[in-house]
């Protein structure tokens, strides 16, 4: 069974890119989104099985090298099964939403079967993403890691005719490359200690490697630390946190559903899992595990305070995902991998309503993006409306404090900032403060959103408001099914990833060290901190309400008032202009002075034109040699005979 899940949708792929002119344009889009259904419910079969240890199942000899002996396996235990339901089912609610919404995309190529083509990217990508979480073995998960970066090239720059997409798909592949370059020189490191790639031997000298150092330029270093560091890079990369963040917001080019696909539960949340995958080893890496918490913890706010002014409804949503995934590494960070995973799980679901909900809208609007040029919408499309606001009291956490009564993100978030005040450091204290501020902004934007979108009097153009309409049901089906697990996927999951069964229920699969009781020791902090979320939502809540629906020009005024602070966060911290100015712009008068000086100068103009002199020089004196006269060989025989004696007269007859 995990065979054909992780199969489906390469066949899928195949046939949709490589077929599509058997089975048809519309056959591939029905095959590709059938496949991917498939591969859903046997992965929700597969969840509800019971690995005590983990499984391997072996699908082939891959690489043998000295001591480097690889084989392609599944790897199935309880962190596989997580990532399975997940992918699989937000992929096969995209690419069923997907047939309605790509149906009225504004196409330019007549005759060029993009939409075959766009499934088969979006099959591939479920494909290369399936590869990663379910790998034996580094190579295996860096194989995957590469293969979603490619299918997310791919996917971001569809639109290949838009310059802004092209630049978003390569914004995207180059940080996403700095961010590899650290996970590949782990993956080197940990091979160089270990001799082995496999999770299961690497595993086994987590401690060992913890009490063993190396050398590099010149320092003598911790190599568990090294290595989780390096790895960590990786997964910065991946998820968008601080620093590695800029290409996220900009991957909006791409279609909607492509941004519920990659910012949801799929390419963004790998790093989340490389963390709880490789706990063996970050468990003895102190060190690396406080920079996981700070860059975690600050991601939350920093995106959170870029969301508050954003007026792109999708830039919104994609700057809350990178808030989110950094509530997943704070909690990985203070050694929850499990409650990281519960935010992953409910994340998958309210993430992906709120994307598919947006696109909804944009259709509805004639793909207008603007939340300024929303409003009052509402009744127009209703269905749409009430699905968004799952989605929003989801994300936002609402619920009953110390009750079982609440939506997915009531008790996943608030898990997170239970165990990082529990932690009981100083790193685990800032966490808390940065998350609950965070909270209370996440409330505030995302409420924001549903004012500016659904309530008040229509803005923009009257004509496209008018004749704005509910979408079809193959869009509002998956809405529908994700507000289903928007609703009760925390309810139901926390037993497993925060209650009495979570260390039996993830088994082996997590590893904590002796010292780690920080699980246990959440349940046990005052209340005031297990009602702080709440208390943030709400302040967030009544925020926007009073800005946006009771006194709706106060928000205009406050901006002029704090003009610098408003630019401030409308320019994302001004990260790309750093950025820009301190690497990107070098970099191209490097380029351009070895363009143009070296290659232009030296090599083009010097070199060849010296080698345009001397080359035929020696061709014309090469061909005179060439004579067919026998006396001229016999000449060219006698000096080179008398240069011979000569050598060996001087050199005493050595050679």
């Amino acid at each position: 069974m995990p065979e054909i899940i992780l199969f489906a949708p390469l066949i899928g792929a195949l046939i949709a890119g490589f077929g599509w002119r058997i089975v048809g344009e519309r056959g591939a889009q029905f095959l590709t989104t059938g496949l991917l259904v498939l591969a859903a419910v046997l992965s929700w079969i597969v969840f509800f099985e019971s690995f005590e240890e983990a499984e391997t199942i072996t699908i082939l000899r891959w690489v043998e090298s000295g001591s480097l002996n690889v084989d392609w396996s599944i790897r199935m235990d309880r962190l596989t099964q997580i990532m399975l339901v997940v992918v699989t089912t937000v992929s096969a609610l995209v690419h069923t939403y997907s047939l309605g919404y790509m149906e009225d995309d504004p196409q330019w190529n007549e005759g060029e079967s993009y939409k075959a083509r766009f499934f088969a990217y979006l099959s591939f990508f479920t494909f290369a993403m399936l590869m990663l979480v379910t790998s034996d073995n580094l190579l295996q998960m860096f194989f995957g890691w590469e293969g979603v970066g490619v299918a997310s090239y791919l996917l971001i720059g569809f639109y290949y005719k838009k310059p802004s997409a092209n630049a978003a798909a390569i914004k995207a592949f180059v940080v996403n490359r700095v961010g590899d370059f650290g996970f590949a020189l782990g993956i080197f490191a940990l091979f160089y200690m270990t001799d082995s790639i496999s999770f299961e031997i690497i595993f086994e000298k987590g401690q060992e490697l913890s009490m063993e150092r190396f050398s590099f330029l010149g320092m003598e270093l911790n190599a568990v630390g090294i290595i989780t560091l390096l790895l960590f890079i990786g997964a910065m990369g991946k998820s968008a946190q601080l620093f590695l963040h800029t290409w996220l917001p900009d991957a909006m080019e791409g279609p909607t559903p492509v941004s519920a696909l990659i910012h949801a539960a799929t390419m963004v949340t790998a790093g989340v899992f490389l963390v709880a995958r490789m706990s063996p080893l970050f468990e003895f890496a102190p060190g690396t595990l406080v920079f996981v918490t700070i860059i975690g913890a600050s991601t939350a706010f920093v995106a959170a305070t870029i969301a508050l002014v954003q007026n792109d409804i999708k830039r919104v949503i994609a700057y809350s995902t990178m808030s989110q995934l950094g509530y997943m590494f704070a909690a990985a960070g203070v050694g929850a991998y499990q409650v990281a995973m519960f935010h992953l799980f409910t994340h998958a679901f309210f993430k992906a309503l709120l994307f598919l909900g947006a696109g909804s809208v944009i259709t509805a609007m004639h793909h207008e993006q603007d939340m300024r040029n929303y409003g009052g919408l509402r009744h127009k499309i209703p269905k749409t409306f009430w699905a968004m606001m799952i989605g929003t009291l989801a994300i936002t956490g609402v619920g009953i404090p110390l009750t079982f009564v609440g939506f997915a993100g009531f008790f996943s978030k608030d898990a997170i900032v239970e165990v990082t005040y529990a932690a009981g450091t100083a790193v685990g204290s800032y966490a808390f403060w940065m998350l609950v501020i965070a909270a209370m902004m996440t409330s505030f934007y995302s409420w924001r959103l549903m004012f500016m979108t659904f309530y008040g009097a229509p803005k923009g153009d009257q004509h496209t408001h008018d004749h704005a309409h509910e979408s079809p049901m193959v869009m509002l089906v998956p809405l529908a099914v994700l507000s289903l697990g928007a609703v009760l996927a925390g309810v139901l999951g926390k037993g497993v990833f925060f209650g009495e069964e979570v260390f039996e229920w993830f088994g082996e699969s997590v590893f904590l060290g002796a010292q780690n009781g920080v699980i246990e020791a959440a349940h046990e902090v005052p209340k005031w901190v297990k009602i702080s979320p709440f208390v943030a939502m709400i302040i967030g809540f009544l925020t926007a309400y009073l800005f946006y629906v009771a006194r709706p020009a106060m928000p205009a005024a406050l901006a002029k008032r704090n003009q610098g602070l408003y630019q401030f966060l409308l320019n994302k911290w001004y990260f790309d202009e750093l950025y820009n100015a301190t690497i990107i712009k070098p970099a191209m008068k490097l380029g351009n002075f070895f363009w143009k000086k070296g290659d232009g100068k030296v090599i083009d103009g010097a070199l060849n034109g010296l080698a345009m002199g001397i080359i035929p020089w020696l061709t014309r004196l090469a061909g005179r040699w060439q004579s067919g006269y026998v006396f001229t060989y016999a000449l060219a025989m006698i000096l080179g005979i008398g240069v011979l004696i000569t050598w060996f007269i001087f050199t005493r007859g050595t050679l």
